[in-house]
């Protein structure tokens, strides 16, 4: 015996309200954004929120001020400091290394050699580095 699940097919039907130019300016021109969302029940205060940046009359809007302590003021314009230095430090070495892979170009066309293909050759002439776990370690520098 098999049991036939139903499912219910009523959907919850949203409301939605359309008001007035005028009716918004009303409700700008009152004072708290909270009491007058109560006094005409307007779901959300953010719809009220809308109005009033539209209208261009921020001053009504709720302002937030941050409360910090001295030590987090200081730790983070410590931080903010040390994003700067990093930052420095990072186009410093992005700038060497376009140097250097400029100074690498203009070598190779000067002594008509690959230099970054033949680094390595002639590093070690007596061979005395040439053992296997040597060479396992720095392949880059493999003949």
């Amino acid at each position: 015996m098999s049991k036939e699940r139903t499912r219910d097919t009523k959907r919850a039907v949203r409301t939605f309200y359309r008001y007035s130019e005028s009716f918004k300016a009303q409700v700008i021109a009152e004072s708290s954004i909270s009491a007058v969302c109560r006094k005409y029940d307007i779901k959300g205060a953010d719809t009220v929120q809308k109005w009033i940046k539209k209208s261009g009359r921020t001053e009504l809007l709720n302002k937030v001020i941050r409360v910090m302590m001295r030590s987090e003021d200081d730790k983070i314009k410590q931080l903010e400091a040390e994003v700067k230095r990093l930052k420095i430090a990072l186009a410093d070495a992005v700038l060497a290394k376009d140097a250097l892979e400029t100074l690498v170009e203009i070598v190779d066309e000067e002594y008509q050699t690959d230099v970054k293909k033949n680094l390595g050759r002639g590093l070690f002439p007596d061979d005395r580095y040439a053992d296997s776990s040597f060479r396992q370690r720095y392949p880059i520098l493999q003949h």
